[in-house]
Formats: C-alpha cells, structure tokens, sequence
C-alpha cells in the first residue's frame, strides 16, 4: 500500500478532503486516540474508499489494550488500525479499473503478495508473506482508507454495515463448509458474533439439528434468536447434554469458535467418531491434547480456520445473504467514531456482540 504515495487518483481534488479524522495507535502500550491525519492517496492498482461503518472486531481489541498477541504483530506505530468496513469507493489510482466510482464495497483484509508457494497453489489466505489490514498496513476505523482494488468486494443492494459483516460472516463460512453440513448434527461453541453467524448459517445450509453452548446468557438468548434448536451452558456438562440429543452418538460437526481450553476438549469429545471439528477459536496459549483418544481412534478430522478462502468464500458469503441470511441481528450497537473506546470496552466485557462504528456520525 502506497499511503501518502504520489499518484494522482482519478476524481477531483474537490470531493476528496486532504484531511481527515482517524483512530491512531500512537506509540506501544494501552489506549488509542481520535487523531485528523491526511488522507491517504490510492497508488498503483489502489482505490480510495470513504468509510461508511467499521465493525469492530476481538484483534482491534487486543491492539488497543496492548496485549503480547498485539506486542508480538502490531509492529508500525503511529499506525490507524481497524479491519472489517463497508464503504464507497471515491478515488481510483493508476490501473485500477474494475471498480466504479460510487460503488459500495466490502474488504478481504488480508493483502497477499501473489507470488509464494501457497497463492501459487490457491492458497491465498494462508500467504507466507500475509499483510492484514489494520494490523501490518494503515486500517479502517477512520473516514477514508487505501484498498488494494483486487481486495475490495463489490457489495452492491447491501448496506454498509452488512458490507462490513461480509468479512467475519467469511470466517464462519470458511469454517462450515470445509465439509458438508446438509442433513448433519452442527454444534458451534463459542456464540461471539462469527459463532452467532454460524449458527444461522448452518439452519440456511439445510443442518438438521444446530446446537450453541456458550457461558454467556446474552448470546445463548442471541443465538436462539439466530436459530438454534437447542442452547446449553458451557459450564454444564456439554458432552453429556449433546450426547442425548443424539442418541449417543455425538455431533457430526463441531465448530470451535471460543478458544476456551475447556470448549476446545468439549468439541473433540462430543464429536460422533468419523466426525470433523473447525478450529477457529485462538487459545490464549499452548494446550496439550490427547492425540490417541481425541483425534486418531476417534478418525477425527481436523480443519485449522484462517481468514477467507479467496475468493470462493467470498462467493459462497454473498450467495448466503442473497438467499435471505440476515446478519444484523448480531449488531447489538452502533456508535460514532469518536466513542471508540467505550466500542472496544463493550466487545471485552462481553456484553456485546458486533458492535458497528460510524465515521460520518459525529
């Protein structure tokens, strides 16, 4: 990405102001500020994008605290950060094409550079030389930002903020459908918003029962609303509960999204033998797990989630909101930029699920 680079972009100066408020992190360590900062300039193959809503996600989260996941990553500082968006494309750099000005668009976050082993083998989204957006490159929770055009996701009939629930909604997609899930037992532990997501997602895909466990009551009320059959506390004994809803065979389908040390071995036992588990939920550390008894004898399948497929996924992600998936019960809160921080308390106390920021709300 070009930032401040020196290409001319393809609309007048006019409808593009030359500054622009931003949520910058500053310097390592806690805290962020709402900054005015220029406004970035679209490079070779680059689009401009004003921002019309920015949903806040748990990485946002860990950079504005400041934890060792974003000690470890969070590497460029001043730096805006902020990932998930829906906006117009304002501004076109050299050899950028494809997009109207006007059109609406989602972002993929992830910039890849098209030339390792694995975007050459279409496996894009685990790129050795992965950027992310909002985290190795200038972010979304500001007025404009600088895409790359191959990344940006035409979203016309959508509103901004499905536009930008087009990114997480992708990790649930990418994680349900690694497999099949018509006609199979589905249970998602964890009932964050991407959980959530895939709880209806699966009802859409034709699963015949979805079970949601989480600690929770807000979103196990939530994810009923998003069509589970059947909710259950974690702190119950989950495998027993999912057990007999099955007559004793476990799950077909378990997809982790919490992280929890506890739900992870919850999933690996509740699983039917022959079954599959997606991993997307981070643990906060390393965990010992019994290989022999949870994985091998059990002929468990193991899927490691990352990101989007691109751009199957993305496909895939749309086809669902075009056949009548709703997103938006899942933002519980919308709120101007300038409350940033009261947005990143809310997603850490749990008392929230996708909360949707909105640059041009003052």
């Amino acid at each position: 990405m070009s930032g401040l680079g020196s290409a001319v972009a393809e609309v007048p100066a006019r409808e593009v102001p030359t500054v622009m408020r931003a949520v910058v992190k500053e310097s390592p360590g806690p805290g962020a500020a709402l900054l005015e900062v220029p406004v970035p300039r679209p490079g070779l193959g680059e689009i401009l994008v004003r921002v019309r809503a920015a949903s806040v996600c748990g990485t946002d989260v860990h950079i504005f605290r400041w934890d060792p996941w974003a000690e470890e990553n969070f590497r460029t500082t001043p730096m805006t950060f902020g990932h998930e968006l829906g906006g117009e494309v304002v501004a076109r750099g050299p050899g950028a094409t494809r997009l109207e000005i006007g059109q609406l668009v989602g972002a993929e976050t992830h910039v890849v550079d098209w030339t390792c082993y694995q975007c050459r083998t279409g496996r894009h989204h685990v790129c050795r030389n992965l950027r992310i957006l909002g985290v190795h490159l200038p972010g979304s929770f500001a007025e404009f930002v600088v895409l790359p055009e191959v990344n940006a996701w035409p979203s016309d009939g959508l509103t901004p903020e499905v536009a930008a629930l087009q990114e997480p909604m992708g990790n649930a997609v990418h994680a349900m459908f690694v497999e099949e899930v018509a006609g199979q037992t589905v249970a998602v532990l964890g009932c964050g918003p991407i959980g959530l997501m895939a709880i209806g997602i699966a009802r859409l895909a034709g699963a015949a029962r979805v079970f949601a466990t989480d600690v929770n009551a807000e979103r196990l009320a939530l994810a009923q609303q998003m069509g589970a059959h059947e909710t259950i506390d974690a702190r119950e004994d989950v495998v027993a509960r999912l057990r007999e809803h099955t007559d004793g065979n476990g799950v077909d389908v378990v997809l982790e999204m919490s992280g929890a040390a506890a739900a992870i071995h919850q999933g690996f036992a509740a699983v039917t033998n022959g079954g599959r588990i997606s991993l997307l939920g981070i643990p906060p550390g390393p965990l010992p797990v019994d290989l022999s008894r949870e994985v091998i004898f059990k002929g468990a399948r193991v899927y490691g989630i990352t990101g989007r497929r691109m751009f199957e996924t993305w496909y895939r992600t749309r086809a669902l909101l075009d056949e009548g998936f709703d997103p938006t019960p899942v933002i519980s809160h919308r709120l101007p930029l300038a409350r940033f921080a009261e947005a990143f308390d809310l997603v850490a106390s749990g008392h929230a699920a996708k909360v949707v920021l909105l640059p041009e709300e003052v």
